[in-house]
């Protein structure tokens, strides 16, 4: 009786273990199969994709799950967060100090509107914006981040010619069309792998010594955007855009905002004239990939990707969620996959206290900035010279610069919010003591060895 017990124990145990390595071969099976769309590995390939094949609407023959996610990046208005959305607003009209700040005649003081995502990101900033016309003549070299047509255009006319030729040309004789970030500009057409397409970054992490060739799959997730939300500037005659990162020891040290501001102080350049007050000025662009590498979620190893383009299911197909927006319209599928033990609420609210402790230091920051801008005109109008303002120059030049970049991240400084706070509070620092140096020379109390001292980079237009 005994034995025929244990004799049923034993095949009962061994019909458990069965069932348990059969379950866990199905789940191994299933997983691999749904990780087939993540390692690039298709089965089936309905239609021939190659370097000149820049319409997504064709590579969604091939990818139909990856398209239907990304052609939702076409909506507009349907996505509203505090700081943001996917709706276009006129940020002059909300922040007028801005017009000020940016001296009144540059481009970006006579339009400046919020971003509605990569569909538009040909439309928005070539097309329906007063900074692509006259008097305004921006380069091609804005095309390195903006058109869809970038691979295929530089296959037809190369590089240089891309980046010196006027944008509106480039548009206006159909060299280039009305499409946004396409496929193409990150994936390879033969494999789907990532991929970088851009120059600046390739030669930007070639003068660190990194190879992005070698890069893991996490951090391609990253590198992709870092192609174009980046600081940088348009170099030499032919408009050649590069990224400021070569002051440094290596790529995050080069990354980080004083020696990003060094790296234009050795090579003498400025964006533009301040309309005001003369300084010779710098413009911040969107440095998220580099604010983001001073923050925890980076330093974690957590992607862009993983907060803006999450894995998700599709019955039980694994694939990337294309529809490139904030992780707050999505906070279930991007933050709680981490942190499991907070509520979407707190998370939201946790996002938001950030964003509007940022927000208060950035309108602190402009407040200053202006003030500083009085107190030169003052200065000036009481016979101050450029020489005598050149130290305060600078001071409105470094005050500006380290508030607008905190200004044009999209993340309003939560992608590393202690970094962001710093670097606002260097921003109002600098600010105000342009604006006591300038009211030391009204007074005629200025020091003269510190004035002239100071140097001022030439203009670069």
């Amino acid at each position: 009786m005994a034995e025929a017990k244990s004799s049923k124990t034993i095949v009962f145990i061994a019909f458990a273990v069965g069932l348990a390595l059969m379950g866990g071969l199905a789940y191994l099976l299933t997983n691999i199969k749904g990780n087939k769309d993540v390692s690039g590995i298709y089965t089936a390939k309905y239609v021939e994709i190659t370097e000149q094949t820049n319409d997504p609407e064709h590579w969604a023959k091939n990818y139909p799950r990856q398209y239907a996610s990304f052609a939702k990046t076409q909506q507009t208005g349907t996505i509203k967060t505090p700081f943001g959305g996917n709706a276009r607003e006129d940020k002059l009209k909300k922040y007028p100090d801005y017009v000020r700040i940016w001296g009144g005649k540059m481009p970006f003081a006579v339009d400046y509107a919020s971003a509605r995502g990569h569909h538009y990101a040909m439309i928005d900033q070539a097309i329906e914006t007063k900074r692509n016309q006259p008097p305004f003549k921006q380069p091609g070299a804005c095309a390195h981040c903006h058109t869809g047509d970038w691979n295929k255009l530089v296959a037809e006319i190369g590089v240089d010619n891309v980046t010196k030729t006027p944008y509106k040309e480039l548009y206006d004789t159909g060299k280039i069309s009305k499409k946004g970030v396409v496929c193409a500009d990150c994936h390879d057409p033969k494999t789907n792998d990532l991929r970088i397409t851009r120059p600046g970054l390739v030669n930007a992490l070639e003068s660190q010594g990194v190879d992005w060739k070698k890069a893991s799959r996490n951090e391609m997730r990253s590198l992709v955007c870092a192609q174009c939300h980046v600081e940088y500037y348009f170099q030499g005659d032919n408009r050649s855009v590069v990224f400021p990162w070569a002051n440094g020891k290596n790529l995050v040290e080069g990354m980080k905002i004083e020696n990003q501001y060094e790296y234009y102080q050795k090579i003498n350049f400025s964006d533009f004239k301040h309309g005001e007050t003369g300084a010779p000025m710098l413009k911040a662009q969107h440095p998220e990939f580099e604010l983001n590498a001073f923050g925890l979620h980076a330093q974690s190893g957590v992607s862009c990707a993983d907060c803006h383009m999450p894995y998700m299911r599709d019955g039980n197909i694994k694939v990337t969620d294309h529809w490139v927006r904030t992780p707050l319209d999505n906070i279930n599928g991007t933050c709680m996959q981490c942190h499991r033990g907070q509520s979407e609420a707190k998370i939201y609210e946790r996002v938001v206290d950030i964003q509007t402790k940022n927000k208060e230091l950035l309108r602190v920051a402009e407040k200053a900035l202006v003030s500083a801008i009085d107190a030169i005109n003052a200065a000036k109008a009481g016979g101050a010279t450029e020489a005598q303002l050149a130290a305060t120059f600078e001071l409105q030049r470094k005050g500006t610069y380290f508030w607008d970049y905190i200004a044009m991240d999209n993340s309003i400084g939560f992608h590393a919010p202690q970094e962001s706070a710093r670097i606002l509070g260097k921003a109002i620092d600098f600010a105000r003591q342009a604006e006591i140096e300038a009211m030391k020379l009204k007074s005629g109390t200025a020091s003269a060895v510190t004035a002239s001292t100071a140097s001022q980079p030439a203009v670069k237009k």
